[in-house]
């Protein structure tokens, strides 16, 4: 295979694993009775820890007033609560609830389990390269939707 035909095969399998990741999403976010934007907070929260609302508006590409509409149905839904933080009583922090780790250990506690059973199977500088990809594909990402926000929406 050529290059070239090796770069669009893998363009192909990035683009069928984020639609396939965003299937999951729509399914996980259904069972939890919340919306996509709940979801990505949610998400955030749990890649990063208990986050003020200024900064899980930030990590979630969120306006503040979107961000605590967010966190108000977050708190409704039983999977996040707002708390004082104790080293510095003006801040208040973004927790999960035991219960939205207990529901994100079962939806995605087996995917997470099958896909690092998957990554053992490569060598390490196999992982290298993948770890590698990843970063830039990040890079890239971040990159374009600071680009799309930046345009405003589409007239």
């Amino acid at each position: 295979m050529s290059k070239e035909a090796r770069v669009g095969a893998i363009a192909r399998a990035v683009q069928e694993l984020q639609d396939a990741t965003d299937q999951i999403d729509e399914l996980a976010a259904r069972r939890l009775g919340i919306n996509r934007t709940d979801l990505r907070c949610l998400s955030r929260l749990t890649a990063r820890g208990s986050l003020t609302a200024s900064e899980l508006a930030a990590a979630a590409g969120l306006t503040g007033g979107a961000a605590t509409t967010a966190i108000d149905r977050l708190e409704r839904a039983g999977l996040a609560r707002r708390i004082r933080d104790e080293s510095d009583r003006r801040r208040v922090l973004v927790h999960l609830t035991d219960r939205a780790h207990e529901v994100g250990e079962q939806i995605w506690g087996p995917i997470v389990t099958d896909a690092s059973a998957e990554l053992h199977r490569f060598t390490t500088a196999e992982l290298d390269v993948i770890e590698r990809f990843l970063h830039r594909a990040l890079d890239n990402q971040t990159r374009h939707a600071d680009r799309l926000r930046s345009q405003g929406p589409h007239r």
